[in-house]
């Protein structure tokens, strides 16, 4: 009895981890789609590299390594969506940035002199 429930327990975790890959590649590849708009080379580019990484490690049993593996596909996620600008050459010596809504950030300004610390 005890054997089925680890067997049961190892399928449960196999189809969590599964539907977490899925959930991944295709966050990647709506992030590619809005990251890349417009720009076909680069959307084709980031399509063939999500699915050669998640056909690569299609077969990775290792529960420990899937883990891995989806950290690091969740990091290029983040990464792709919050540092990734496009840039388009509008004359041969200016280039036109295009950021889009998400990386932009309300502006902190910046004080020369610091503030007094209050002593209490």
């Amino acid at each position: 009895m005890a054997q089925r429930s680890i067997l049961q327990q190892y399928i449960l975790n196999s189809r969590i981890l599964d539907s977490e890959a899925l959930r991944l590649f295709k966050l990647l590849h709506r992030t590619r789609q809005e990251v890349f708009k417009n720009d076909t080379r680069a959307l084709e580019a980031a399509r063939q590299k999500i699915n050669e990484e998640f056909k690569n490690n299609q077969s990775e049993t290792s529960e420990e390594k899937i883990n891995e593996l989806l950290k690091i596909a969740s990091d290029v996620e983040v990464i792709l969506r919050t540092s990734v600008i496009q840039a388009v050459h509008t004359d041969s010596d200016k280039i036109l940035l295009l950021p889009r809504k998400d990386l932009l950030q309300d502006n902190i300004p910046y004080f020369d002199k610091p503030t007094k610390k209050h002593e209490s």
